[in-house]
């Protein structure tokens, strides 16, 4: 794999005028024909979280009977208001005695899919075109990486749960020919529906690396063990001996968790790789013939592909052998050659080393992966942190990331910052510690969990000025729009803070009483979001142009997207002083957004902050 590895010139730069094309001498190419989708490198990414976007139908809210049986209710449980304060424990929870974290597990808000419906005008509005939506598969937990089946929406998202478990009930779950569209299921096929009429993609999230223990397949093992024709679909290591009173029913869950069972891996080199490294292998065929037979499902419901959904964001992609993977692109592009593939691989070494994404992104896997290798050196530019990068420094990182990648794959790239796994954006650059380490208060007593301040805020649209502009698709977590603010999982999935809602002031954390913030919608930080994504809109070039470093020295920064057409250049001063930046061409320059003043020859900008020039 060394030829997509190609070397990394040194790059000197001075305060002068400097230019540094992306591309190197040695490309790295795309294995076969099948480049990404032609969409994937114009859109702007809208990642929803269901439980936790809106509530849009309060009839159908989670009880304990439709999320049962596995779901042990505490007395007096109900659903959690929307604008509770998120560190305030609930009456029931302190009957109970429970603990923080099991609360957080225990509380439902009443999330749904007519409140996604409800908020399409409002993402189309943004300036969202393509939808990552978390697991909505039919599942007991809040996460739904626990499915009880992979076939279905969860009841609770939909209008008629008791109606949907009855039609679940019927079903032969391992039989597509059985298979009925509930009601929830109906909602969702009309969800996408109503985002393709508005001209957005909808790409749906799942993990084939395990079920949840209330899965069909794995219950029936639970009562037939070995004698179960689908024993071989899961890593078992024993199975129970009914002659003797004591239970030796053991097998591997995911992350070593008991409530993810995980689905059986074959033909693996051994000792198997750890996570966080790619090795070869497939998984069981009984449960690859299922996973196929969902993922047609609702990529092509009743055989109609323009009903279906755009593609897949798939979960812990590195647990999964690269031979399932190989078979699996193999699959849906036969389905649907324009559905896009997105990995999430993430950590190598927690929390040093992130992970090589080229044996994943070289044309017969994935079309892109989650590009937290992007983010990370751009937190160390642009926040305050105790790990900073100066700018030829960034520069060099991110051209050792995007000279690794064949083109069409970088441009197609899904740029995340903030997701349901990681701080809420605005949160990552309040606090200086190393990115996702010791990210809640929970690990870290020290860690900032209150209302960011001033210059967090100016650093992150300075940031966010540059990921709109830069190579590959800008993604936004649901809510960090609004001005939300949140530690690493769970903090980072509370109920958005919609204009409409009158929220309760938070405290800091869990632990420590004392100052409370207010929560409330902030209409500058959503105008912003808007201001960008219209550029990236109205100029391709920021889309499908290529880039050039013009300047960069100590903290500043220029670059430049052209296409042979128009040019847009890109400037950053997070010194403490104004700068001035000599800005190649003499042709006209006109403001399209942020702060400073045209000179003949380019641009000063004042202290802390950013310019985007068309010329």
């Amino acid at each position: 794999m060394s030829r997509f590895r190609p070397a990394i010139p040194r790059i000197l730069f001075s305060a002068a005028f400097v230019a540094t094309a992306l591309t190197t001498t040695a490309q790295p190419t795309l294995k076969g024909a099948q480049l990404p989708p032609t969409w994937a490198k114009d859109v702007v990414w809208y990642q929803i979280f269901v439980e936790r976007f809106a509530n849009g139908d309060p009839k159908n809210d989670p009880t304990p009977a439709t999320m049962a049986p596995s779901f042990q209710a505490p007395p007096g449980w109900r659903i959690t208001p929307w604008a509770h304060n998120w560190y305030e424990p609930e009456p029931w929870a302190k009957q109970a005695k429970l603990s923080w974290g099991d609360e957080l597990g225990l509380r439902r808000y009443g999330g749904d899919l007519q409140g996604v419906l409800n908020k399409l005008d409002y993402l189309k509005e943004l300036g969202v075109s393509a939808l990552y939506i978390n697991p909505i598969n039919d599942a007991p937990s809040l996460h739904k990486y626990d499915p009880r089946s992979y076939h279905h929406v969860d009841i609770t998202f939909g209008p008629d749960p008791a109606g949907d478990q009855r039609i679940i009930a019927a079903e032969n779950p391992n039989d597509p020919k059985t298979w009925q569209w509930t009601s929830a299921d109906k909602l969702f096929l009309k969800l996408i529906d109503e985002a393709h009429r508005r001209r957005m993609k909808v790409v749906l999230d799942y993990s084939w690396n395990h079920t949840g223990t209330q899965f069909w397949a794995w219950q029936d093992i639970l009562k037939q063990q070995q004698a179960s024709p689908f024993a071989d679909w899961y890593q078992i290591t024993t199975f129970d001996n009914p002659a003797t009173p004591a239970s030796e029913f053991a097998y591997q869950g995911w992350a070593n968790l008991a409530s993810l069972p995980e689905i059986r891996k074959v033909d693996v080199p051994v000792p198997r790789q750890p996570g966080g490294h790619p090795y070869e292998g497939n998984v069981n065929a009984g449960a690859k013939q299922h996973i196929y037979s969902v993922s047609k499902r609702w990529l092509l419901p009743d055989g109609d592909a323009s009903r279906g959904v755009d593609g897949y964001r798939l979960d812990v992609a590195d647990q999964i052998p690269m031979g399932f993977w190989r078979d699996y692109r193999s699959y849906i592009k036969s389905l649907k050659p324009e559905a896009y593939l997105v990995g999430e691989i993430w950590w190598e070494e927690w929390p040093d080393k992130l992970m090589n994404p080229v044996p994943y992104t070289s044309g017969d896997i994935f079309d892109a992966v989650m590009f937290y290798q992007v983010y990370r050196p751009a937190r160390q530019f642009f926040a305050n942190v105790a790990e900073p990068l100066d700018a030829p420094q960034f520069v060099q990182a991110l051209q050792a990331e995007w000279n690794r990648l064949p083109e069409p794959t970088r441009y197609a790239m899904m740029n995340v910052n903030a997701t349901h796994d990681a701080p809420r954006l605005l949160t990552d650059f309040y606090n200086a510690n190393k990115y996702k380490y010791q990210a809640t208060p929970r690990d870290n007593p020290a860690y900032k969990t209150g209302k960011p301040d001033a210059d967090t805020y100016k650093r992150v649209r300075l940031y966010l000025m540059h990921q709109f502009t830069s190579i590959g698709a800008p993604h936004i977590w649901n809510g960090d729009e609004l001005g939300m603010w949140g530690a690493d999982d769970p903090d980072c999935r509370k109920p958005l803070m919609w204009p409409n809602l009158s929220f309760e002031s938070e405290t800091r954390t869990n632990y420590q009483p004392g100052p409370t913030d207010p929560v409330a919608y902030n209409a500058e930080h959503h105008h912003f979001y808007q201001q960008l994504a219209r550029l990236r809109r109205e100029h391709p070039v920021l889309r499908t142009g290529r880039l050039e470093f013009l300047t960069a020295t100590g903290k500043q920064l220029a670059y430049r997207r052209s296409d042979g057409k128009s040019q847009i250049m890109v400037l950053f001063n997070l010194e403490s002083t104004p700068q001035t930046f000599k800005l190649p061409g003499n042709s006209k320059r006109t403001t399209l957004l942020g702060d400073g003043k045209l000179t003949a020859t380019g641009a000063t900008l004042p202290a802390m902050s950013g310019l985007i020039l068309r010329q």
